[in-house]
């Protein structure tokens, strides 16, 4: 009886440390985003996080002959890239992400995690 119960609690382990993996760390899906660098903060009440939020422009709209903007919430890891992305506030960017299923709180509030600028303009 010992042997099935240690088993049984194993695979549960097995599928709870699986599941948390595909959720929290698997990639996804990648690619890259462009338009221009709204802002990027750092903020959090116990993980401080860096925060930004780049606006495309888009053409689709649901009224008639009018452009509606498009918002790309992202989270930056790397406190240089956020640094950098800070100084340039208001600059047409195209940023690689990668994105998430899941977030956590000390990697940042959004799935997506942008990891490198592919170009500034």
């Amino acid at each position: 009886m010992k042997k099935i119960l240690l088993v049984f609690f194993s695979l549960i382990l097995i599928a709870v440390a699986g599941y948390i993996g595909w959720k929290y760390y698997y990639v996804f899906g990648e690619g890259v985003k462009s338009g221009t660098l709204n802002y990027v903060v750092r903020k959090g009440d116990v993980f401080k996080t860096y925060e930004g939020k780049l606006i495309q422009e888009g053409i689709r709209s649901r009224t008639p002959g009018a452009i509606q903007s498009y918002e790309f919430e992202f989270s930056v890891t790397d406190p240089k890239l956020a640094e950098k992305l800070m100084a340039n506030s208001g600059k047409e960017f195209d940023l690689h992400y990668r994105e998430y299923h899941g977030a956590l709180p000390w990697r940042g509030f959004s799935r997506y995690i942008v990891d490198s600028i592919v170009a500034m303009r």
